[in-house]
């Protein structure tokens, strides 16, 4: 399950990095855009796992995407 969850939180990071680089952004013009800090983007960008979700919201809103529920696979026991 951890490494489902760091998985994630790396493809997200690296989602957001390619289309604010995409858009010509720089990490402090996106983080104006979302009304964040730019050491929110940064630990985005970077995967950090422990990030409030409202404002991870926010970045992703920039590029039209939010984050939703998804399957998450499952271990079998025995």
């Amino acid at each position: 399950m951890v490494s489902t969850v760091e998985e994630s939180t790396k493809t997200v990071g690296a989602f957001v990095r390619q289309r604010r680089r995409a858009a010509k952004l720089s990490q402090r013009e996106l983080a104006e855009l979302a009304a964040v800090g730019t050491r929110l983007v940064s630990d985005l960008e970077r995967g950090k796992p422990t990030l409030r979700m409202d404002a991870v919201n926010r970045v992703l809103y920039v590029f039209g995407r939010m984050l939703g529920h998804v399957e998450a696979p499952r271990e079998e026991n025995g």
